[in-house]
């Protein structure tokens, strides 16, 4: 299984300190953002891995990090993001890269306390479809929230008024080689970016969605 790292963006929301370096380089306690969700995937059994960047300072991520020797990695794999065309569209460059295999996908300023191996191991044993990690939350509202019904997720809705349950989405997702097909059939949102959640949700309709809880905090570091 393959690994995808999504750090684009223009991080506007921080400037001034994205005017002079990607945000996902920026420094999350003693360490730049970026190694965290590459270290979740590599503590999962994951090291053949993209990472989709793309702004005005794409190439500090080669000068950080190289072909990944630092984390016991052979090589690194790179892609650039034009502009700001949303989570799906970024996840879209990685096709080539994926072979239709099995990816998990991590937003680069996911940081999580503990780890995500027993779920990827699940996921490698489920036959289709994709699955994603959940967080109760006390602000659901500011997130992609699931509604559960039975048990299973039956719809994902993005930043509700008023929330079908207490859980957030978090930025992790695992979804088998049908993604890129879906992603083919977005329309963008009003916010003029093809969304994430849309992907997932195609999923659900289509009775393949599983998830699990994630033990330990999580931060959306951005």
């Amino acid at each position: 299984m393959k690994g995808v790292i999504l750090a684009g963006g223009l991080g506007k929301r921080l400037y001034p300190l994205t005017k002079i370096t990607n945000k996902h380089l920026l420094p999350v306690y003693d360490k730049p953002m970026i190694f965290y969700p590459l270290q979740t995937l590599i503590n999962a059994g994951i090291d053949d891995i993209l990472i989709v960047t793309g702004g005005n300072h794409a190439g500090d991520f080669l000068r950080l990090l190289g072909n990944g020797k630092d984390f016991g990695l052979k090589h690194i794999n790179y892609t650039y993001q034009e502009g700001e065309g949303g989570i799906a569209e970024a996840l879209s460059l990685a096709e080539h890269f994926s072979d239709y295999e099995k990816i998990v996908v991590i937003l680069g300023d996911n940081i999580i306390e503990g780890n995500i191996i027993q779920a990827v191991k699940d996921f490698r044993k489920q036959k289709e479809g994709a699955k994603i990690l959940l967080k109760e939350v006390p602000d659901p509202e500011r997130f992609g929230v699931p509604e559960i019904v039975d048990g299973k997720i039956v719809n994902i809705e993005e930043k509700p008024k008023n929330p079908k349950s207490n859980f957030a989405v978090i930025g992790i997702y695992m979804y088998d080689g049908k993604v890129f097909d879906i992603i083919r059939t977005l329309t963008p949102s009003a916010r003029g970016e093809l969304e994430i959640t849309d992907v997932s949700n195609a999923y659900i309709r289509e009775g393949n969605m599983t998830y699990d809880i994630l033990e330990g905090w999580w931060s959306d570091a951005g």
